[in-house]
């Protein structure tokens, strides 16, 4: 390292000075003196030569720098930013032009001191808490009254609000029913007339509790049990003798029962036009479907919140009536029908299923079982209309102008499918029938719901399938030759499975029929003396059981093991005549299998017998015995 040194200013003053006082007042210039140069690199290599010319040795703070150095570094704990300039927009432009006229800046605010630094220490969170087993009072358990995070979860438990409400419905279920069955125990007088309407084929009997408000004066018109939820009926009422409330005297009534529940219904429902027919979704009996007299096919659906139904003040209690969900009548075109309904009845089975995702907006996976069905709907000039059941995934409260028949705040609606006319293809069976066919009811093969039969007022009945296939045989007809007016009433399919089918007649005739065969297995002629048959159902928990009843308000049971050739007993009921009959029961999985017959009467009452076990046990190799009876009449 080099370098040069000059002499001070103070020196050169000295000299000049010296030079005026020697010189008698005359001022002498003399030239400056040549700086001096020093090489310090050499300076400090021979620090004698530095003291010559009045400098400090160099090596103490050489050694104090080199040190201080090794201890100092820069700290770049945070960065700022000297110069943000981003571009300027148009509205800034004219702000900075034109918008800062007559303003002053008052403050400036910079927020320097708000520094975060991050830290490893993290503050630890406690609470106190107690508890007390057992518990001597309301409260077992507390905690510090300080609210933080930790109470909020204590105070708000995680809750599964849809498990909870499934488990709350089947507790008030079982509860409902175990109270039912203290009150008949501890109070028995509250149904007088139970045991004197007991028949003679009969354990017990209960009665329905009929004697509400709104079902004073109305006389039962049609009963119908769910062939799922085997304890649940539904019974239809007429209007009442005389006017008892605005709202329900113009208005049909129809009551949804649990027979183990029976001092009051489950729930009430209202309809404008009067009931002919009527039948629950195949799979839970959630849904509701009916048949009027003006033709119309109503829905209801009994999930429904009941805030949005009807609530009228009777004797001091409050009943939910229940509009139906959906009506059409205002589907506004030709495929609704023009004569009265005779039959409704629910379509189920793998064939449905698979047609019914064309129009359902659920996926395979999505949609539930209780929607993969079809309702089919027969009036009396022979239209079969088939239907297909949708929900819909979101309620509209206002309604929907494009379905003029779906209620404010309903989900389920009927979308039309299909059409198909009896009446041409009974014309054309060769037959020469006096005026139009009348049909009168349809049912569904079990095993196969393409297939149906329809019972005609001329004793014939009708074999046709929904897609148009050619089957064999095309009618079953009964033993006589020709045609006789004679109305097939009843039909009812075996529900074990078996291709056969019961068929109850006008002239008191019964026919057991298989489908591979026009003329019947079986017929009986004689067993009712002539009188109608209006009521026919095959047992549910027997194989060769079914129950019969006729005009004159006369039960019969057929056991075709113990006899074929007549039923097995008989029962007249003389005092209050039956108006309507219909069969619930379960199979005897356990020991809570039951059968029982739930009968409407003229004056508005309707009983349940629960019959004798020898009708409701099954016996040994039953459907086998059965089926050996069914080659024979062969």
């Amino acid at each position: 390292m080099s370098g040069s040194a000059s002499c001070p200013q103070s020196c050169l003053r000295s000299k000049a000075a010296r030079s005026v006082a020697g010189g008698q007042g005359r001022l002498q210039t003399f030239p400056p003196p040549k700086p001096l140069l020093v090489g310090f690199s050499w300076t400090l290599r021979q620090p004698l030569a530095a003291r010559r010319v009045g400098l400090r040795p160099l090596s103490k703070s050489r050694t104090r720098s080199t040190k201080l150095l090794r201890l100092i570094d820069l700290d770049f704990s945070f960065t700022f930013s000297l110069l943000d300039l981003p571009p300027v927009n148009e509205y800034d432009m004219y702000i900075r032009n034109f918008g800062k006229k007559n303003t002053k800046q008052a403050y400036v605010q910079y927020n320097e001191d708000n520094v975060d630094r991050d830290v490893q220490t993290e503050e630890v969170e406690t609470q106190e808490v107690w508890t007390q087993h057992p518990g001597e009072g309301a409260a077992v358990s507390g905690g510090s009254e300080r609210s933080g995070p930790l109470d909020a979860a204590a105070i708000v438990p995680k809750v599964n609000t849809p498990r909870l409400c499934s488990f709350l419905r089947a507790a008030c279920q079982v509860i409902a029913v175990l109270l039912e069955e203290d009150r008949v125990a501890l109070e028995p007088i509250w149904t007088p007339r139970a045991q004197d309407c007991t028949l003679r084929f009969s354990d017990s009997s209960a009665q329905l509790n009929t004697s509400l408000p709104f079902l004073q004066n109305r006389r039962v018109s049609y009963l119908h049990a769910s062939q799922v939820q085997r304890r649940m009926v539904v019974s239809v009422h007429g209007r009442p003798g005389k006017a008892f409330a605005p709202l329900l005297d113009g208005r049909y009534v129809l009551c949804v029962w649990d027979i183990w529940q029976p001092s009051g219904p489950q729930k009430v429902l209202i309809c404008e036009s009067k009931v002919t027919c009527c039948c629950f979704s195949p799979f839970k009996a959630f849904l509701l479907f009916a048949g009027t007299v003006h033709g119309s096919v109503v829905v209801w659906d009994l999930r429904e919140d009941a805030r949005i139904h009807h609530y009228v003040k009777l004797s001091g209690c409050f009943w939910t009536f229940r509009t139906a969900t959906f009506s059409t009548d205002g589907v506004l075109t030709s495929v609704n029908h023009r004569s009265p309904l005779q039959a409704i009845e629910p379509i189920a089975g793998s064939v449905c299923k698979r047609q019914s995702c064309v129009l359902s907006p659920f996926s395979s996976q999505e949609e539930p079982a209780g929607l993969s069905f079809h309702v089919a709907s027969l009036d009396e000039s022979g239209v079969l209309n088939v239907w297909v059941v949708v929900e819909l995934a979101k309620a509209d409260t206002a309604g929907a102008i494009s379905d003029l028949g779906l209620l404010p705040g309903g989900r389920i609606k009927l979308v039309h499918s299909a059409a198909i006319q009896l009446s041409d293809s009974l014309s054309h069976k060769g037959y020469e029938l006096r005026g139009s066919t009348q049909t009168l009811n349809v049912k569904f093969l079990p095993s196969d719901p393409n297939r149906f039969v329809v019972g005609t007022d001329m004793g014939l009945i009708s074999h046709g399938t929904r897609q148009d296939v050619r089957v064999s045989p095309r009618l079953f007809r009964p033993q006589q030759q020709g045609v006789r007016p004679v109305k097939v009433n009843v039909i009812d399919f075996s529900p074990f499975g078996e291709p056969i089918f019961l068929a109850g007649c006008s002239d008191g005739s019964i026919r057991l029929h298989q489908l591979t065969a026009e003329q019947p297995l079986l017929q009986w002629d004689k067993s009712t003396d002539g009188r109608a048959v209006t009521g026919l159902q095959w047992s549910s928990t027997r194989p060769a059981v079914f129950l019969v009843q006729d005009d004159t308000s006369c039960v019969y049971i057929w056991d075709l093991l113990e006899s074929d050739l007549g039923p097995v007993a008989k029962q007249p009921v003389y005092l209050d005549r039956l108006v309507a009959m219909t069969v619930v029961g379960e199979a005897e999985k356990t020991r809570s299998g039951f059968l029982a017959l739930v009968l409407a009467r003229a004056s508005g009452d309707v009983d349940v017998q629960y019959l004798r076990r020898e009708w409701v046990a099954p016996v040994g190799d039953e459907l086998q015995r059965l089926r050996l009876l069914l080659r024979e009449a062969l």
